[in-house]
């Protein structure tokens, strides 16, 4: 395997995040309908960096809360026991904006699990997807409303997205085989 490339550093994804808060807002006229629920790892992360972009613009606080999908996976009986993350969405989701927030967006397939496990909270009025960095090759047709980067890979790469890890600046890095 080759050496990582760097795709973005600390400050590029804070740009991002804050380009992508502003797009919110945009979108979204209503601000108190809009929750946040971040897909772990990393959508967790960057939904309360998100959160804390929209606050300021929006002057109130926007909730956030954190959705595993990892039962709700259509290859469940593909991978070996899958690690499972807390789900806590301290608000409900019936009749609000929900913006899905991940940190990688490739097949489309945790976005579809994201939305049927969505499903067990209520029945958003509306549901937007936003991501760090959406990479291509969907299986699903599935396409973000926001995107921090469009990175173009091959299927054979990988996408590393590092936020808020101990004893490691954050950042997206890209492996090649």
């Amino acid at each position: 395997m080759s050496e990582p490339s760097l795709i973005l550093n600390a400050q590029a994804i804070q740009r991002a995040i804050t380009r992508i808060g502003h797009e919110i807002a945009e979108r979204n006229e209503n601000s108190g309908e809009v929750v946040l629920i971040g897909i772990p790892v990393g959508g967790d992360e960057i939904a309360i960096r998100l959160s804390a972009v929209l606050s300021g613009i929006w002057q109130h606080p926007v909730p956030v809360g954190v959705l595993d999908v990892s039962m709700h996976r259509d290859d469940l009986d593909q991978r070996a026991a899958p690690k499972i993350y807390p789900t806590v969405i301290p608000f409900d989701v019936t009749g609000k904006t929900v913006v899905l927030v991940d940190d990688v967006l490739f097949s489309g397939r945790t976005t579809r699990a994201a939305m049927d496990a969505l499903n067990d909270f209520g029945r958003p009025k509306k549901i937007q997807l936003a991501v760090l960095v959406d990479r291509g090759h969907r299986e699903l047709p599935i396409k973000a409303d926001f995107v921090g980067k469009n990175l173009p890979t091959a299927p054979t790469e990988k996408v590393r997205v590092r936020i808020n890890q101990p004893g490691a600046e954050d950042a997206v890095v890209l492996e090649k085989p």
